[in-house]
């Protein structure tokens, strides 16, 4: 009977080890999973504030005006337009037109 006690003792023990070794996995797991939750609801946030920020940039407006201060562009006048004929020769600039 001694034997038959000391291998249930033995294998009460271990199943115990196993059941803790179960649950500290386990809760390994839910704070890795947590905090990928969280980093995920963060990278969420961001891209969304990007996309503000970027409709933002991209205004018509905007553009316009860094194309003026930054570029020095301009808006093309009929006197600094030149058309050009499907094989690259200028049309006279008399004509004021396309033919």
């Amino acid at each position: 009977m001694t034997r038959v006690s000391a291998a249930l003792l033995l294998a009460v023990v271990a199943s115990a080890m196993w059941l803790v070794h179960a649950q500290y996995d386990l809760r390994r797991l839910n704070t890795a999973q947590h905090r990928a939750n969280v980093e995920a609801r963060q990278l969420e946030t961001e891209h969304q504030r990007l996309l503000v920020e970027k409709r933002a940039q991209a205004t018509p407006l905007r553009v316009e005006r860094l194309a003026r201060d930054k570029l020095q562009m301009r808006t093309p006048t009929p006197a600094t337009t030149l058309y050009v004929m499907p094989d690259g020769t200028p049309l006279a600039a008399a004509s004021g037109g396309l033919p």
